[in-house]
């Protein structure tokens, strides 16, 4: 494979794992020992919150009538386009019965959890898309209960656009709490008396690594880090547009990375000599995020074809991947690693993180080899079940006990040797030969 290297990445997510790891491991162990105290501890140390944790009605009607009915109409839009995706995906999931063996019938159901914890960052930005996202899609699965979390913004309460999207969204409790004591808070149903069933939500790498290590008592969407872009580009690509959409991700922190995959150098040329420009033209918190993580993150690869450019993409496994190519369907086709494919320069990144419907969760760290991103399967069980008739139980159970004895499970077998004895006295039956060590 003709693979060139234009820009190589300094440093990896990975780089700053080890102490997230300690802080979050520390924290989490003192919040299991005191409970809501140490919360509210660490709350007013980190971010400078001492008021009501749990919001009332009162509270949050108060807090949502001041916000702007431009901004409500555009939350509303996106709620409903979110929505009516994820009722899409769960439609997709069925219920079904089949008749497996004269007599023997199983099926499956599909049942949502009963309680899932849903946390919105508002640390560098308010994450306003991250609260719709995450709540309206355990809603639209049928999730009865969802807790929701933002951080104190800035030093005061609940960012008010945060609070109406949860609560556009369906929320039916709402926690002002942020980082590592709002995930412990909602795993173990601090303040709301609602342990939740599954955890979902974006955060920085300390909520990354509390989600990780909480992982096994709640479910989770997915073992998170940095946001990632990768954009596929062709000699047709805009370097203009794809420069945009590179810096347009790098946005969301200082270990984000940001990969070019092209077949054509001079694209590739064109847009590393743009990048410092459209940085340094960023508002002061974004041009030191995007600076970072272009400097310390950023990729640039040159291939020689099509089918190259596939198979450095897979290896990466990008959590966001944009294709700038001709032949659009050849690329649907053919790519198999990414957490949301965004095809053609019409859509971008920008489009899926807020608006157009698929969910912004999802995998990183190469996760998406083997997962996809937040969606209504999360928060259903597909859960089986089975009857038979009592012919159907011979002919089952017949099979059963010899398998068992071939694998030296002897109580296994019996419980087929006593359904013989009752429902088929006298008669005799092949059962295999019993376990005697």
């Amino acid at each position: 494979m003709a693979e060139t290297f234009l820009k190589r990445a300094t440093k990896t997510p990975e780089t700053e794992t080890a102490s997230a790891q300690k802080v979050a491991g520390d924290m989490l162990a003192a919040i299991q020992a005191e409970g809501e105290a140490a919360v509210r501890r660490f709350s007013k140390e980190l971010d400078g919150w001492s008021g009501d944790i749990l919001m009332s009605p009162a509270q949050i009607e108060a807090a949502v009538r001041e916000v702007p009915a431009g901004i409500r109409a555009d939350i509303d839009f996106a709620v409903k386009q979110i929505t009516a995706f994820a009722v899409a995906q769960r439609r997709s999931i069925e219920e079904f019965s089949v008749e497996l063996h004269p007599g023997v019938i199983a099926g499956q159901r599909v049942i949502p959890v009963n309680v899932v914890g849903c946390y919105a960052p508002a640390g560098r930005y308010a994450h306003v898309a991250s609260a719709y996202m995450t709540v309206a899609t355990a809603k639209a699965a049928g999730v009865k209960t969802v807790v929701a979390a933002s951080s104190p913004y800035r030093g005061g309460g609940m960012h008010p656009y945060v609070l109406y999207a949860f609560q556009a969204a369906g929320a039916d409790v709402i926690l002002t709490l942020g980082g590592v004591q709002a995930i412990a808070s909602l795993a173990y149903g601090l303040f709301s008396g609602r342990k939740a069933d599954v955890v979902v939500g974006p955060g920085n790498k300390f909520v990354a690594e509390a989600k990780r290590m909480l992982f096994g008592q709640v479910g989770i969407d997915v073992f998170a880090g940095p946001s990632e872009v990768a954009v596929i580009a062709d000699d047709s690509a805009d370097p203009a547009i794809v420069a945009s959409d590179l810096v347009g991700q790098a946005e969301h922190g200082h270990e984000s990375p940001a990969w070019l995959f092209t077949t054509s150098r001079p694209l590739a040329e064109e847009v590393m000599r743009l990048m410092p420009g459209l940085i340094e033209a960023l508002p002061p918190i974004a041009r030191d995020a995007a600076g970072c993580a272009w400097r310390d993150y950023g990729e640039v690869i040159l291939c020689d074809t099509r089918e190259e450019l596939a198979a450095v993409s897979d290896r990466y496994a990008s959590e966001h991947l944009e294709v700038h190519a001709r032949d659009l369907d050849w690329w649907l086709a053919n790519l198999t690693c990414y957490g949301s494919l965004f095809l053609g320069e019409e859509t971008t990144v920008a489009y899926g993180d807020k608006a157009s419907g698929t969910n912004h969760v999802l995998p990183t760290k190469g996760a998406s080899r083997y997962s996809g991103g937040l969606s209504v399967h999360k928060f259903v069980k597909t859960l089986t079940w089975q009857r038979m008739t009592r012919e159907a139980s011979r002919d089952i159970g017949l099979v059963s006990a010899r398998i068992s004895r071939i694998e030296g499970m002897e109580g296994h077998a019996r419980t087929s040797d006593d359904r013989m004895l009752k429902y088929y006295p006298g008669q005799s039956f092949d059962l295999g030969e019993r376990v005697t060590v």
